[in-house]
């Protein structure tokens, strides 16, 4: 039947050898609409950035400017990075538990005890994978790679884009970094960055279908609704360590349930 489902005490979990599954809501709206806003960014610009390097397609004709519309929408799709980005990096400090900032390094125990059962995962020394019920510690370092990097795609592009529009304003916030780096250098870089993210793109869709078939927690549901299933003595565990109160982030929600949470 369905019931509204709360988190459960640690008193009253189940008998040993059954799990019973707690709906989170992990990933805020901004997290998720930034995620999606930079998937979407980042696929036109590399189709676009591609194109730009190697002209792979040629349009006949008297009035075709193929490569002039390639670079606007290369251009329009960089600026909507930028705004996902500040997006992100603003709920860094305003998101919940999961989305801030500290849940991305190994600053307690815990999280050294994920980055070290992570890796022993991924080099087929661990079965399963360490739960947690945001990011993974490994996995956090990871983003704080790939965010940095598409932070510099972003200030390459502004300066390249600033050498041709050649606005006083973009002059004044990027106008010395030529000076300190060759153009051609900066431009190397936002080229060869590009396949660093289309690396991690193939790994990053790898490792969650398979920690979401691993897991069954609807890691791959969980950027389109934020709420993933995790057992609920994992919630008390993560509620216990890290000082949680759990209205601020169990919704009530009507799933089918073989139990009632008094929460």
């Amino acid at each position: 039947m369905a019931t509204i489902a709360p988190p459960a005490p640690s008193k009253k979990h189940a008998a040993a050898g059954q799990e019973h599954l707690v709906p989170v809501y992990v990933w805020e709206l901004p997290v998720r609409l930034s995620h999606w806003g930079i998937v979407a960014a980042v696929t036109v610009l590399t189709w676009t950035g591609l194109y730009m390097n190697h002209p792979f397609l040629i349009f006949p004709g008297p009035r075709s400017w193929t490569m002039g519309t390639v670079r606007f929408i290369h251009e329009f799709a960089g600026f909507e990075l930028i705004g996902a980005l500040i997006v992100r990096f603003y709920w860094f400090f305003a998101g919940n538990h999961w989305a801030r900032w500290r849940e991305f390094l190994p600053l307690t125990h815990r999280q050294w005890e994920s980055l070290k059962a992570m890796g022993r995962y991924y080099t087929f020394r661990q079965q399963k994978p360490f739960e947690q019920i945001g990011h993974n510690t490994l996995a956090g370092l990871t983003y704080i790679v790939v965010y940095t990097l598409l932070a510099v795609e972003c200030i390459t592009g502004v300066v390249l884009f600033a050498a041709v529009e050649g606005s006083p304003t973009l002059r004044f916030f990027v106008g010395w970094i030529p000076r300190l780096i060759d153009i051609q250098w900066i431009r190397f870089m936002h080229f060869f960055f590009l396949f660093l993210l289309m690396a991690f793109f193939i790994h990053h869709v790898y490792s969650a279908v398979l920690v979401a078939v691993t897991e069954r927690n609807a890691e791959m549901e969980s950027i389109f609704s934020g709420y993933k299933f995790v057992p609920d003595e994992l919630v008390d565990m993560e509620v216990e360590i890290s000082h949680l109160r759990p209205r601020q982030f169990f919704k009530l929600r009507k799933i089918h349930r073989s139990r009632h949470w008094d929460r």
